[in-house]
């Protein structure tokens, strides 16, 4: 008969164990699950973020900003069609 407690109490003890370990590995599962969540809107912001800046950079690099900046801020200018030299490299 102590033998048969002994065990019941055992099978009772692993059933228990087994129950915990299938709460904590839901739990967890669901934390990763909601950290990649936030990773993934992160990444989709950043994405965003990234075409904006890429969409900027290509408004400021267009050859008329330069042209407009050389010409307001550095006092530059197109020469004209007289002082223009042709060199020939032979």
């Amino acid at each position: 008969m102590s033998g048969r407690v002994w065990l019941i109490g055992f099978l009772f003890a692993a059933v228990l164990g087994s129950a915990l370990g299938v709460v904590y590995s839901k739990h967890q599962g669901r934390k990763l699950f909601i950290e990649l969540e936030a990773l993934n809107q992160e990444r989709d912001a950043l994405n965003v973020e990234w075409g904006q800046l890429q969409l900027e950079q290509s408004t400021w690099a267009t050859h008329g900003r330069i042209e407009e900046v050389a010409r307001d801020r550095l006092g530059m200018a197109l020469p004209d069609a007289r002082s223009a030299v042709i060199v020939r490299i032979e």
